[in-house]
């Protein structure tokens, strides 16, 4: 059996892939560089799918393929939620749900240096759906076992363990860090794409409109939320949990269902 092949990079984007399927001819792209994202894999001029799903283009020139499935498997820049599990003289472990422990550096903050090992002071203002960290460097710092960090994925190398770090790209805290109270719980890593997707995923403009809440969602199918009130982290996580399935519009009614039942 022959593998499709792909006449123009737009042949496949936004259609069903399985692996094996050549999606990409790097032989008519010369003057293109591309970034490949999880589920694509290069050999020679052809680019490759190792999994089934849908291919998918972000400008200005990353590919990958978009499927929903419980195991993460990493990929540089993602942004992800993790969990600390143990601590190192050098490094943290942290339980990304994936088939590996991430190990995050004690200088993967802002400022880290080795005479000035960061240590967290959070500051967290509450915004409608936003999250904004304030740090300062007071010494040395550990986190405890359990702590839950919003991170981005710096290194995925194949049979290794993936690097992680609490910095963007030009070393800034932005909004990475330790998340204090609120809920975690666990979806399918289709679903966490879809609540970050552009524009604005159904089910949370409509939350949005009627509650005010925090939320952060990795893409490793981790969701965060906090809240003023117990109820409404209730509401929020059941909103998502129930709208995976569901169109749009139905989202939409769901969340109108939920709303009266607290009101």
């Amino acid at each position: 059996m022959e593998n499709k092949q792909s006449s123009s990079p737009a042949s496949f984007v936004d259609s069903t892939v399985v692996p094996g399927d050549v999606v990409l001819d790097l032989s008519s792209m010369t003057s293109q560089t591309i970034k490949l994202g999880g589920g694509l894999r290069q050999d020679c001029d052809a680019i490759s799918a190792m999994k089934a799903g849908t291919l998918r283009f972000s400008k200005p020139n990353k590919y990958w393929i978009e499927s929903s499935q419980k195991r993460y498997v990493p990929c540089v820049e993602d942004t992800i939620l993790g969990i600390v599990v143990d601590s190192k003289a050098d490094n943290f472990l942290i339980d990304i749900k994936g088939p590996a422990m991430g190990f995050l550096p004690v200088l993967a903050f802002e400022g880290g240096t080795r005479r000035n090992i960061p240590k967290f002071e959070i500051l967290v203002e509450s915004s409608h759906n936003s999250i904004l960290f304030s740090m300062r460097l007071i010494g040395l710092y550990q986190l405890e076992v359990g702590t839950l960090l919003y991170l981005r994925v710096v290194k995925a190398n194949f049979g290794m363990n993936p690097e992680l770090s609490c910095t963007d790209a030009s070393g800034k805290a932005a909004e990475f860090g330790p998340l204090k109270d609120g809920y975690m719980f666990e979806t399918s890593t289709g679903l966490s794409r879809k609540l970050l997707s552009s524009p604005t995923c159904p089910v949370l403009e409509a939350l949005g409109k009627k509650l005010s809440f925090e939320i952060a969602v990795g893409l490793n199918g981790r969701v965060w939320v906090n809240a003023a009130s117990p109820d409404t982290i209730v509401v929020v996580a059941n909103a998502i949990m129930n709208s995976e399935s569901l169109s749009g519009a139905q989202q939409i009614i769901m969340v109108d269902h939920l709303l009266k039942n607290i009101q």
